[in-house]
């Protein structure tokens, strides 16, 4: 066997257990309930529109141009749906392999960086897999994971290998642009300061600054000219509104006002420091494994080209974010295999340099196992608490009829992590997964019901295909159009002039209508009531709605209203 092909064997037996292992319990996740809203189906609402009205170069939604995101995982949507038919398990699948992917181009940047510590190729991804947020967020079809692909396969072409240092600049613009076109000139804060700083953990970049910087600019103007390929001819096509907000509303904003995300400015405002209290939530189970904790603080220079590329590529983007007025907790994504790298990289120098450390039982995962029983008790003792009225609420509410079935699993993995020995970091992934695919399947058990819109989308999909029109009153985000596989747009009604307006026009329509509560007339006069959230979501003759508003009694339907999954919680707030 040629070295070659040896090291493209050892690679692939360096997947196995976790790559299956991650796949598997990511699969059961994603398909234990529907595409979420609002994220998932905003993101299947456009592919739709795309789809069925054949707008392959501009993204729509409810009829208009979407100047807010660029297309390329609309397209990846489309080609599985060219395959196999429209359908939500192909864009599942997708974001599956998208997280796949990203954890195989994690364990290659280790092992680029790390070239004497192959530990930490092995472990990267196992501390990748333990996060719960990264995990469950990856379960959104959304745009963050891709973006994460393309990051991370723009930072390894800048690494060195054994038979060439010089990047591959080439594919460094091609990730680029592939970035771009998956959520525009954000992609360049999460790769520009590995490149902005290369000299100071890359020794090509330091004895070749001129060919560095020279050539990393020229790669650049590749990938923007991958993302003008796409957006000239689609901002003629979309018109003269969608091109302003294209080329100047969006992206000029975006730029000048802190490379803003699909909202406007004002959306999700924070303050500068609110990244730092998420902090341990994020980086959840990792943040509380005294290993870790204690690795970190024990680094001193002079620190190793992989480590030093870490703090280049994770500190200054964290600021970065952090200036940024608009924040979510989903935007620093790509970050999260940074944070998992150096992690990695710092327990490896410990176990180097302090073994002692290293393999102490005081900075094992007991505190993680203590915390696992602890929920596993409460998860147990939860119904006693609510049937005594002690303890109440949405979730737990929902939660107590099946709790001390989970607390079964909780109680094991807890003992998982109070092991002792080799395979520490194996048993915090296994032990970090199960418990958050163990929580996944509790809220689909129990409060799935509120979040599942597929009652209110039959109702107007059945309309939809009597051409009955539909309006919705409030600030509409597309969540109905994919799973209902709507061909007209909804209406967005702000006021009761709207209403009655609408109403006039199309007296056989249908509104929907959220609300907080529901009172006597929204169970007596609509077609359908179901829970969404901790709200109602509420189906209308349009007739009866606006008869209702203009202070008149609506006619008797002939049907009771139907009123869905009300759970005993929200019987209580009824009036």
């Amino acid at each position: 066997m040629s070295s070659s092909a040896y090291s493209r064997t050892e690679h692939l037996r360096a997947l196995w257990p976790w790559l299956p292992l991650w796949i598997v319990i990511a699969l059961i996740a994603i398909f234990s309930h529907g595409p979420m809203p609002l994220y998932s189906t905003r993101t299947l609402a456009v592919a739709w529109e795309m789809w069925q009205q054949h707008h392959w170069l501009v993204p729509h939604i409810n009829g208009a141009p979407y100047s807010e995101k660029v297309p390329l995982l609309f397209w990846m949507i489309h080609a599985g749906w060219f395959v196999f038919g429209v359908n939500d398990i192909w864009p599942r699948v997708l974001e599956v392999a998208f997280g796949a992917i990203q954890l195989m181009l994690l364990a290659t940047l280790a092992r680029r960086l790390f070239p004497t510590r192959a530990w930490v190729a092995k472990a990267a991804p196992w501390m990748l897999m333990a996060l719960s947020y990264a995990f469950l967020f990856g379960l959104q079809i959304m745009y963050d994971v891709l973006l994460a692909v393309w990051a991370l396969a723009a930072l390894l072409c800048l690494t060195p290998k054994v038979a060439r240092e010089e990047p591959r600049w080439l594919l460094f613009g091609l990730c680029i642009g592939l970035g771009l076109l998956t959520k525009g000139p954000v992609m360049l804060v999460h790769v520009l300061f590995p490149w902005l700083l290369g000299p100071l953990w890359n020794d090509w970049a330091a004895a070749n600054r001129g060919r560095w910087y020279g050539r990393g600019v020229l790669a650049m103007l590749v990938g923007f000219a991958m993302l003008l390929a796409w957006a000239l001819p689609a901002g003629f096509s979309g018109g003269d509104a969608y091109r302003q907000r294209l080329f100047f509303t969006q992206t000029a904003g975006r730029v000048v006002n802190g490379l803003q995300h699909a909202e406007p400015l004002q959306s999700h405002a924070r303050p500068f420091w609110w990244y730092l209290l998420w902090i341990p939530i994020l980086t959840f189970p990792l943040a509380a494994w005294p290993r870790a904790l204690i690795a970190l603080s024990m680094l001193r220079k002079p620190l190793e080209p992989g480590l030093r590329f870490a703090l280049c590529w994770l500190v200054p983007t964290f600021i970065v974010f952090s200036l940024i007025s608009g924040k979510q907790l989903y935007y620093p994504l790509p970050e999260f295999a940074c944070a998992a790298l150096l992690v990695a990289g710092a327990i490896a120098v410990l176990r180097e340099k302090h073994p002692e450390l290293a393999t102490s039982a005081w900075f094992g995962t007991w505190i993680l196992g203590i915390g696992g029983i602890a929920i596993a008790v409460f998860l147990f003792v939860l119904p006693d608490l609510v049937a005594s009225n002690r303890l109440h609420g949405e979730w737990f509410d929902g939660a107590a009829s099946h709790s001390r079935v989970f607390s079964v699993a909780f109680v094991l993995l807890g003992a998982l992590l109070l092991l002792r020995g080799r395979g520490e970091t194996r048993r915090l992934a296994v032990a970090g997964l199960v418990g958050t695919l163990a929580l996944n399947s509790l809220f689909t058990l129990t409060l799935w019901h509120k979040y599942d819109l597929h009652p209110t989308a039959s109702l107007l999909a059945a309309a939809d295909a009597d051409h009955r029109a539909i309006g919705y009153v409030g600030n509409y985000e597309g969540q109905f159009n994919f799973e209902a596989r709507l061909t007209q747009p909804v209406h967005e009604l702000v006021n009761n002039e709207d209403i009655q307006a609408f109403a006039a026009a199309h007296p056989d329509g249908l509104i929907v209508v959220p609300v907080n509560t529901l009172d006597p007339n929204d169970k007596r006069y609509p077609l359908l009531a179901q829970p969404f959230r901790s709200s109602w979501v509420v189906t209308w003759p349009a007739s009866s709605l606006a008869a209702l508003r203009a202070g008149r009694i609506p006619s008797e339907p002939l049907q009771p209203t139907r009123i869905y999954q009300a759970s005993d919680w929200r019987n209580r707030t009824l009036p």
